[in-house]
């Protein structure tokens, strides 16, 4: 692998040609160009060059990408190819159905611990994992080699956990709560904020009727 500066927005596509891969590979598809790739995932085709270029030089001119290699290189730099343990905090609805969608995962990321500061919710199980109490965070995270926390509780607590998820070890943590974390330089933090997403969506509804609206950079009067 090259040893360069990776973006972000690099990283987070990777995810996106490889389930699509994944399908190809179920429809028994065994080769695919970045032309295809392209116009099934909306995507430059040149941008999904460079951006596997990065990685390796995976591609045959006249052929374009082996599926299957392709997957296997993609997981391998995703370091999918190797298990990584997921603790979830927050026993609520959302936990609930992020531990049940856990199973449609890669076997090699998956959640392993759930951990949940109401007593009521401790010891109740969860997709055949049993809520713990936040005591057995530190101790449970170390034995199970956990190193990607999720936090789902409410915006007054996320906090709290993100610095018990630090101290136990986790090098990346996912947050669904509507806070921004403060972590030392070395954790990645991923924000997932239903939230922010659905108000950002508002500003591309059409306007009501008789009202002006931007299109194309010009003003447009509907009425």
């Amino acid at each position: 692998m090259k040893t360069l500066k990776i973006s972000e927005a690099v990283v987070r596509r990777l995810p996106i040609y490889l389930r699509h891969l994944m399908e190809l590979k179920q429809r028994e598809v065994l080769t695919v160009s970045s032309q295809d790739l392209g116009q099934k995932l909306d995507l430059n085709p040149a941008q999904i060059r460079k951006d596997l270029a990065y990685f390796g030089d995976f591609g045959r001119k006249g052929i374009g990408y082996d599926v299957s290699y392709l997957i296997e290189q993609i997981r391998h730099i995703l370091k999918l190819d190797q298990e990584v343990h997921v603790g979830l905090v927050g026993a609520g609805k959302l936990g609930h159905a992020l531990c049940n969608y856990s199973v449609y995962l890669n076997d090699n990321m998956k959640i392993v611990a759930v951990f949940d500061a109401m007593p009521n919710k401790v010891g109740s199980q969860i997709n055949n994992l049993t809520v713990m109490a936040m005591d057995d965070l530190r101790d449970t995270v170390r034995r199970l080699n956990i190193r990607i926390g999720i936090i789902t509780v409410p915006a007054p607590e996320a906090q709290h956990v993100a610095d018990q998820f630090v101290e136990a070890g986790v090098e990346a943590i996912l947050n669904f709560a509507p806070v921004i974390l403060k972590v030392p330089s070395h954790i990645r933090v991923h924000a997932a904020d239903f939230t922010t997403d659905l108000f950002s969506l508002a500003y591309y509804l059409q306007e009501e009727d008789g009202k002006e609206k931007v299109e194309n950079g010009e003003t447009v009067n509907h009425s």
